[in-house]
């Protein structure tokens, strides 16, 4: 791995190999390789620039077996996805957290759960993922229950229910849209990752992407879309992060359940295009779930420590499904009626 920057300044002290810099002690151009400044082949090299420290491990390979059934939290997963994918959790044997900002959604959920597989299984509590102390009372309150946490599922997002052009947007959708996507991904990735380096089984996180993580233009919604494209890169910086820092048993996932027909998604059922792709393309959160639990559990269950995609609309699934659409007239009002 090589990494560059410009016009950084940085303190090198190293008589045994003045050949790392060529002139003088800026990265503009002179500095070599990053993988030339390891202390195992220059120990005697002192460095004092914060790319080059690396934060001491706090476990770096797993020392107890991640067997099922596992322990499971997900974010705002009182309805939709989130609620579709703790169900199905359940359904495996897992033990289940959820939690919402809404204090009666989290009732709710947990009651109706609890009817269909055992109050022993689910616990729920309430959590605003934008406020770092909320997050902190939830990783206690999962340890206090469960102890340890397995798999970490960020599903927590908003589109503030708003689908119109991004000069139309009002500071406080904006605000919703930015603080929940993206701050809140940041503070639950933060916490997580230190509950599970403390744990000797580690754990896995999945941060769940949306509409824009591709890279492709999201008209009507372009301020969700560049929340979900920044998921991805959120997750490939956790990703080197741990792998400078050597950290083996702690693993950073992308989850991608393609377009699920939730309330957020119907609510934007109102264009021409938005109804024929939502026709074509989504599919009902209980099916999605059935897909992507096994696929989740099978890596823990394989005692996977390699970071993966788990993509349940995948390229080749959407372009087949709009070649049936256009060539045969496939699924045409199959949630909403068309013009």
């Amino acid at each position: 791995m090589a990494i560059y920057t410009a016009a950084t300044t940085v303190t090198v002290t190293c008589a045994s190999h003045p050949s790392l810099f060529s002139s003088s002690s800026s990265f503009s151009s002179t500095l070599k390789p990053f993988s030339y400044l390891t202390k195992s082949r220059y120990p005697c090299l002192k460095l004092a620039h914060p790319l080059l420290t690396l934060s001491p491990k706090a476990s770096s390979s797993s020392t107890e077996p991640m067997l099922p059934p596992y322990n499971v939290l997900i974010t705002g997963s009182t309805k939709g996805i989130g609620y579709a994918l703790a169900k199905e959790f359940l359904n495996e044997g897992d033990n289940v957290v959820v939690c919402s900002r809404s204090a009666e959604r989290v009732k709710d959920a947990v009651q109706s759960l609890s009817e269909e597989f055992g109050n022993q299984h689910v616990w729920g509590t309430q959590c605003d993922v934008r406020v770092g102390n909320d997050v902190r009372n939830l990783v206690e309150f999962a340890q206090k229950n469960l102890k340890y946490i397995d798999i970490w599922i960020n599903n927590a997002g908003s589109n503030a229910y708003s689908y119109k052009p991004l000069a139309e947007a009002s500071d406080e959708d904006l605000l919703e849209v930015v603080t929940t996507n993206t701050l809140g991904l940041m503070i639950c990735c933060r916490e997580a990752i230190n509950m599970m380096l403390k744990q000797p089984r580690g754990g896995h996180i999945f941060n769940i992407d949306g509409a824009g993580s591709d890279g492709r233009p999201t008209p009507r919604f372009a301020a969700y879309g560049a929340t979900k494209r920044s998921v991805v890169h959120l997750t490939k910086s956790l990703q080197a992060e741990l792998q400078m820092q050597e950290v083996k048993n702690v693993i950073v996932h992308n989850l991608s359940p393609g377009m699920v027909t939730t309330d957020l998604l119907m609510s934007g059922a109102n264009t021409k295009q938005a109804k024929f792709f939502i026709n074509v393309l989504a599919e009902p959160a209980e099916l999605v779930a059935k897909y992507l639990v096994p696929s989740i559990r099978s890596i823990p269950a394989n005692g996977s420590t390699r970071p993966t995609y788990i993509r349940f609309l995948t390229g080749i699934k959407a372009y087949s499904k709009i070649f049936s659409r256009l060539a045969f007239g496939a699924r045409r009002n199959k949630y909403v009626v068309e013009e």
